[in-house]
């Protein structure tokens, strides 16, 4: 980390404590109060917008009910309670980009209280609230003309704030919790939370206490944490400055800070507002809400199946790694799209070739489906490789019909073409040749073309034949069965 560090005179061990509050713009048709369009790719400033989230005088704002339900289905999955009696309140603060000169939010009767969210075996955070508020719109700073611009398109998009307890540890726990989060709003369709497009903003209020003590330090919150690295990076380097400012016997001052990821420090703004400093009291133009527990039930079935949930089910089911499980967690469709190549295998296979070709097929769409993809979607009309073909190509690579380089260049011609493997390889002369016959002339040349190798070999020096090999396979054009190939090579030497 660079941009701060701590003279090596200084030996009092700090422990951090962490808290983080998350905003995720909602995937709704329309605003939270409005009928206008909630569009986050929209690139013409001012377009989305109306009286309504305009804020203009006379004008009353009705509640989106698909946001809400959305919230309420995230503190579902999160195991938090859900109330049965809820309302919106006034934030008051005056910001250029808040038309209203208040933001509507939640203050004391948030829509899920509680509910926890596990890191690890070892570690579960804690939840303290989710409720669901406006966005404001957004501020665009011009160096040429010295000017701030307006943009209020995002202004009343709906916004979920997600505050844990401040139990998280370190910089690194941070950032899993925000991945986690993230996967679960995209499993959920709550959210892109795409943290490139402002989607998914993370705040973190973070403070230091000397080893041995219980009571906490002084918070800090530092806001404009806008990708997973700048979480974990900003975390560590305000645990370090704080940690220095008490070694120099001096105080944490209570505050706002931004981050500055090119330096990689954090930087102050202001003072930290209090909950009395923005004057809440409840929404005068909105009614209060009731909901049922039959309601609720309704939403629990809704419910697909969870990140944690199918990260068990691929390690148990499928016998996959856990880093293997984890990316087809991470991207749900290819995630999906094993799950139908597998099913394609053959419903009579036995258990232990199940498991090879189940570990083959997950190998190849992790390595050299996916770099191939480069932005195409498997659910996408783009892409042309039926679940069929490729465990039909799975099967001939494990059959010993096509080598594995030969089975590379396979996949390449089916993504562009969205051929049959078995054709592919027939029409390229691709099929692995196993036939000993057929090896023995290129064994032959490649010995007396490499006499180098040969007296190694005779040396005892066990790399030479893997080198023979592998000229074997070149001459070959990747055609050659290597345990044949291997052989043949063997016997000739020998002989």
């Amino acid at each position: 980390m660079h941009g701060f560090s701590r003279p090596a005179l200084y030996c009092m061990k700090y422990i951090p404590t962490i808290g983080l509050e998350i905003h995720a713009e909602l995937k709704t048709a329309s605003k939270m109060f409005c009928s206008s369009a909630n569009d986050p790719l929209e690139q013409h400033p001012n377009v989305n917008v109306c009286p309504i989230c305009m804020g203009h005088p006379g004008t009353l704002p009705v509640a989106n009910r698909a946001a809400i339900k959305k919230v309420q289905k995230v503190g579902l999955a999160l195991g938090s309670e859900l109330a049965t009696f809820s309302k919106f309140d006034r934030k008051n603060y005056f910001y250029p980009d808040l038309p209203k000169g208040y933001q509507i939010s939640q203050y004391d009767l948030p829509f899920c209280s509680g509910g926890n969210l596990e890191l690890s075996p070892e570690k579960t955070v804690r939840i303290t609230r989710i409720h669901l508020e406006e966005d404001t719109g957004r501020l665009v700073h011009s160096t040429e003309e010295e000017a701030s611009l307006v943009d209020f398109n995002r202004a009343g998009v709906p916004l979920l704030e997600l505050v844990t307890e401040p139990d998280i540890e370190t910089g690194e726990q941070a950032r899993k919790f925000a991945q986690e989060l993230q996967m679960l709003l995209r499993y959920l369709g709550a959210s892109d939370a795409d943290m490139e497009k402002g989607q998914m903003r993370v705040e973190a209020n973070i403070s230091v206490r000397p080893e041995g003590t219980k009571t906490l330090g002084t918070k800090v919150e530092v806001k404009n944490l806008n990708s997973f690295r700048s979480v974990e990076r900003a975390i560590a380097f305000e645990t370090e400055r704080q940690s220095t400012v008490l070694d120099e016997k001096k105080k944490v001052v209570q505050e706002t800070r931004g981050w500055d990821d090119a330096k990689g420090e954090t930087f102050s703004q202001r003072e930290k507002e209090e909950a009395h400093d923005y004057r809440y009291f409840p929404e005068p133009d909105l009614p209060p809400f009731r909901f049922t527990k039959k309601e609720f039930q309704e939403l629990r079935s809704e419910l697909p199946e969870l990140p944690w949930q199918r990260r068990e089910r691929f390690t148990r089911e499928y016998s996959l790694k856990d880093k293997e499980a984890e990316q087809f967690v991470q991207f749900k469709d290819i995630g999906e799209y094993f799950e139908k190549v597998v099913s394609e295998l053959g419903p009579d296979l036995k258990a232990d070739r199940l498991k090879k070709l189940t570990s083959l097929s997950a190998n190849y769409i992790l390595s050299d489906l996916m770099g191939l993809l480069r932005g195409v979607s498997v659910q996408g009309e783009d892409f042309l490789i039926t679940p069929e073909n490729f465990a039909e190509l799975v099967l001939l690579i494990e059959e010993g019909k096509v080598s594995s380089a030969a089975a590379k260049q396979v996949l390449k011609e089916m993504f562009a073409t969205g051929g049959d493997p078995s054709q592919i390889i027939e029409e390229k002369g691709l099929a692995q040749v196993s036939d000993t016959g057929s090896l023995e002339s290129i064994a032959k040349e490649v010995i007396a073309q490499n006499p180098k190798a040969v007296e190694d070999y005779n040396k005892g020096k066990e790399n030479a034949l893997q080198f023979l090999v592998g000229k074997l396979m070149a001459a070959s054009k990747g055609s050659a069965n290597p345990g044949v190939a291997r052989e043949v090579l063997e016997r000739q030497l020998k002989s």
